[in-house]
């Protein structure tokens, strides 16, 4: 069984600014989950929780918040100030188990928000933020000690490591995407692969499966096949059914849809696409999943004109010209 211990490529650089805190003092281990639960209280918006977290746990200025997020920091630091306003009368102390628990599900979402954002910038020139999601997977760790029995946070902490293992393989030598299917995975961080795999399976071991669990899962189950052709999406399909029953987020059921593709064939994953039109109208993942699937299909002409779609739809940089290109590639 792999280590749980930090690896140095998840440990997040020391910041620019030491982590200032609600009151200006750099917080200890101990301060820094207090700190994090109180950055999750429920009185604050989610997007005042991310900016607060980023603010008094991760340490980075505001600044740098306000430029992961594409706002003034001005702005920004109006939004950190209202939030400190907000908690500023609750009491600094380590939460007591009925309210941490209560506050859990809040604190994981952040996690895994601000993880999300590091992994791919929904915004901006570069497709991967290495401070934002390092920062993520080393505060989950902090959880984690806190609560080392806890599923949910095992499966979190497990889902970050896996696939930031990916991250040396997917931008090639001029910064564009990569996908998955195409990656070089000998760039694969095999050592943190081995940890997140002891981590996913610790976590099925630690309850009923979760949302975090399942995720994490999948994510070993990619992160197992030595070949993009070697993946067992049959299995994947499995746990997608019973992610897919849990939770209605618009990215699980696309996450299955692709699955059902890839284990029964385009067309059906085209049908399964085609039934979330609704629910995720007008979001860019839709459209160039629909035109990967298109393209396998062999219809080339609803392909390419999928793909610009949703290249005209995403604010970020490299993902927009990796569906251009793609676009183009298909030009008769």
């Amino acid at each position: 069984m792999a280590a749980l211990t930090p690896a140095d490529a998840f440990v997040a650089p020391p910041p620019g600014e030491g982590p200032a805190g609600l009151g200006g003092r750099a917080p200890s281990e101990d301060d820094t989950v207090t700190l994090l639960f109180l950055c999750c209280h429920p009185a604050l918006t989610p997007a005042a929780q991310i900016a607060l977290t980023l603010r008094a746990v991760g340490g980075l200025t505001t600044a740098e918040i306000a430029r992961a997020h594409l706002v003034e920091e001005a702005t920004m630091a109006q939004r950190i100030s209202r939030a400190k306003r907000a908690v500023r009368g609750a009491e600094f102390r380590r939460p007591e188990p009925e309210d941490r628990d209560r506050r859990l599900a809040a604190v994981l979402q952040v996690l895994y928000l601000i993880f999300n954002e590091g992994y791919t910038a929904t915004a901006g020139p570069e497709l991967h933020r290495t401070d934002l999601a390092r920062e993520a997977i080393r505060l989950t760790r902090a959880v984690r000690r806190l609560l080392p029995h806890e599923g949910r946070v095992t499966g979190l902490l497990a889902l970050m490591v896996l696939t930031e293992a990916r991250t040396p393989a997917r931008t090639g030598p001029d910064g564009e995407l990569v996908p998955l299917d195409e990656q070089d995975r000998a760039l694969w961080d095999r050592t943190a692969i081995a940890e997140g795999t002891a981590l996913a399976e610790e976590a099925l071991a630690q309850g009923p499966a979760g949302d975090y669990q399942l995720q994490a899962a999948i994510a070993a189950l990619h992160d197992e096949a030595g070949r993009a052709e070697d993946t067992d999406w049959p299995q994947i399909l499995a746990l997608y059914e019973l992610l897919v029953h849990r939770t209605p987020d618009p990215a699980a059921a696309l996450g299955r849809a692709v699955a059902v593709a890839m284990a029964h064939g385009p067309r059906a994953g085209l049908v399964e696409v085609d039934a979330l039109a609704g629910a995720s109208s007008g979001h860019y993942r839709l459209d160039a999943v629909r035109a990967h699937l298109l393209e396998r299909a062999g219809e080339l002409d609803a392909a390419r004109a999928a793909y610009r779609s949703a290249a005209d739809a995403t604010l970020s940089e490299p993902e927009a010209r990796y569906l251009r290109a793609r676009a183009d590639r298909l030009a008769p």
